[in-house]
């Protein structure tokens, strides 16, 4: 079965459907044929690769209502910044699996949060092996795209996350090119660091809006470069050979001016293209909430405005890859 251009990725399953990371989130997603699912991974304290969006999870999980773990309430920094919550790193597997998953956003999304408190936390393995039982059921290649948080945070603490990861891929049958597999990450240092163990796949490094690389935040502190500048001409030509493309925040290619009309696709594209490097972009929702304020409409935030305005600006920017959080929307949006 051909592959779609732009690969259409399950951005933590269906999250627009169920709450993001559990089970029944990659399996509507791989139902609703997504050419890939994303799994985003940290760390417990003994060194299991959980699948959460970031360590700090009382907004994912039912965590703040068990009294057995009121005492691992606490206050850490975490790439800079101050949260206070529950963490993935306090905790071991076992009492990690006792949790059940939660609905990030449930006043935009009633319907996901219905199925809150029924579906365990998941780890890195089970999403790896539920994609390859997947792709085997239903006969066509499916990818994972795994990314990595807050890698500089979690190897202070005294993980060495490239061997982690090295080898539960490696376990898992994902290691050797078998599978299709994207590996990104907001700091490159990860990055690199898995290429030099010869781990096959795509190698991406995720862009923010603003701000700076944590990576080099704590390496070369106030004279960090900037995300913009790592995106430069300059910074492009730096990325060449490193990584094999970007993966940007959907504002840098729809580019808006400060009434929130849109002017791009920006040149970003091209000139990345221009340079043999892979473009992505995250996330495409079509929630009035998340569209740029030329294509919102009425019924309040969590009503669906003119997102294929929006995601059409998009698909004529011929990116790589989309990921979204309505995988039956995208599919027929960006397959089409």
């Amino acid at each position: 079965m051909p592959r779609r251009c732009p690969l259409v990725i399950g951005h933590r399953g269906a999250p627009g459907y169920r709450p993001e990371h559990s089970r029944s989130s990659y399996d509507l997603a791989l139902a609703m044929g997504v050419d890939a699912v994303e799994p985003d991974i940290v760390v417990s304290k003994d060194g299991v690769l959980v699948v959460r969006h970031e360590n700090e999870i009382s907004g994912t999980t039912d965590v703040a209502t068990r009294p057995e773990f009121a005492d691992r309430h606490t206050t850490k920094s975490v790439d800079g910044v101050s949260l206070t919550g529950w963490f993935t790193e306090d905790f071991t597997w076992d009492e990690l699996a006792t949790l059940r998953c939660r609905e990030r956003l449930p006043e935009l999304r009633t319907v996901s949060a219905s199925f809150d408190d029924r579906q365990p936390v998941l780890r890195l393995r089970d999403v790896l092996d539920l994609v390859r039982d997947a792709s085997l059921e239903q006969g066509r290649e499916i990818g994972v795209v795994l990314e990595i948080k807050h890698a500089t945070y979690m190897e202070a603490l005294g993980w060495d996350l490239a061997e982690l990861i090295e080898t539960e891929l490696r376990d898992a049958g994902w290691a050797d090119g078998r599978h299709p597999l994207v590996i990104e990450a907001f700091e490159a240092t990860i990055l690199d660091g898995l290429r030099e163990r010869g781990i096959r796949g795509s190698y991406i490094y995720l862009i923010e809006a603003s701000g700076k690389p944590y990576d080099l935040v704590a390496r070369l502190g106030r004279g960090a470069p900037t995300y913009k500048r790592e995106i430069s001409p300059a910074g492009l030509d730096a990325l060449v050979g490193r990584v094999d493309g970007i993966s940007v925040d959907k504002r840098l290619i729809l580019a808006p001016d400060r009434w929130g009309r849109t002017s791009g696709p920006a040149p970003l594209v091209s000139e990345a293209r221009e340079r043999g490097l892979r473009i992505f972009t995250w996330t495409v929702r079509p929630e009035n909430a998340f569209l740029i304020g030329q294509f919102r409409g009425h019924g309040g935030k969590a009503a669906f405005g003119d997102y294929e305005g929006e995601w059409g600006v998009i698909r004529d920017a011929a990116l790589d890859g989309v990921f979204v959080d309505h995988p039956d929307l995208g599919v027929a949006f960006f397959g089409s």
